[in-house]
């Protein structure tokens, strides 16, 4: 039986969540949890209960018996030289005769923190819904995701944002190429991943064929209409700054008769769709955002 985990006021969730951005150290988040520690509740009980847990969070174990996951190393001479990346297709696929069966393909870009178990979980739910997923490492250059989230921010903020946008620009384009897809590919990410499934639309044209960005930025204005791909938007309901934002990115992709849909999901924070974070988790919000994923794939990426 998992342990009981305390009910944390939305303000807590919204310091974790500022604490993980960068907007504040590590020294601030925890003299802020200081403020709600009351009523028998410890600090250490609400940092504890704030913090990722990837062994509750996991759905798909990295020894599945039905995937087949890889590390691959993907060449990104415009970036930083080179990106790693956690490959992972269905066994289904290949197991029926001598050469490797072609499915689309699903780029899964990981928030601010690097390649955390996390995603590459993500990664093989896709394998198990019939595609074959890249899960890019934007931390390669510095050695990779170092185990430790706090950490792993802390190495993202040291890394040219423009070359690490070459990274996942070039892991993309490798996905694609590869002769066990099919060479239709679509794109989705979390927060910072949300934003780069963004600027792939720009940035790839015809080359991608879909991109669902979950609580991710929009894309400069001026570059909407280079956006050929269909975009599914998820945000939450209380991450105020995007879910404001979202009707003017509505309306620019209907100007620019770009094919989309966006949804601003009640009561959900920002994180929501992470199961790993459950204080920010919504399930019902969560499971919805990714059957309305898994359908849109399904019609843009695999048809």
């Amino acid at each position: 039986m998992e342990p009981v985990r305390p009910k944390l006021p939305s303000a807590a969730i919204e310091l974790y969540n500022r604490f993980i951005h960068g907007e504040i150290n590590r020294r601030d988040f925890v003299e802020g949890v200081q403020r709600f520690a009351t009523g028998g509740l410890a600090a250490a009980t609400i940092i504890d209960a704030l913090m990722p847990n990837y062994a509750l969070g996991q759905q798909v174990s990295k020894t599945d018996d039905r995937i087949k996951a890889t590390y691959e190393t993907v060449a990104s001479p415009q970036g930083n030289g080179s990106i790693k990346g956690y490959l992972v297709r269905p066994v289904s696929a290949d197991s029926r005769s001598a050469t490797p069966s072609k499915l689309p393909g699903i780029v899964v870009v990981h928030e601010n923190r690097g390649l955390n178990p996390h995603i590459e979980d993500i990664a093989r739910r896709f394998a198990l819904a019939n595609f074959m997923a890249l899960a890019p490492d934007g931390l390669t250059s510095l050695g990779g995701f170092p185990g430790d989230d706090y950490k792993g921010g802390q190495m993202f903020s040291k890394i040219d944002g423009k070359k690490m946008a070459e990274d996942m620009v070039a892991s993309a384009l490798w996905l694609k190429a590869r002769a066990d897809c099919t060479g239709k590919i679509g794109v989705t990410g979390f927060c910072y991943g949300g934003s780069i499934a963004n600027l792939l639309a720009t940035r790839l044209g015809t080359d991608l064929a879909a991109a669902v960005p979950f609580y991710g930025g929009p894309p400069p204005k001026e570059d909407i209409p280079k956006i050929k791909a269909a975009i599914l938007a998820h945000n939450g309901e209380l991450d105020k700054r995007l879910a404001e934002g979202w009707p003017a990115y509505d309306a620019a992709l209907t100007a620019a008769n770009v094919t989309h849909e966006g949804y601003i999901y009640s009561g959900a924070v920002h994180g929501f769709h992470c199961d790993a974070t459950p204080e920010r988790y919504n399930k019902p919000a969560a499971d919805l955002a990714w059957q309305r994923t898994i359908d849109w794939f399904n019609k843009y990426v695999r048809a």
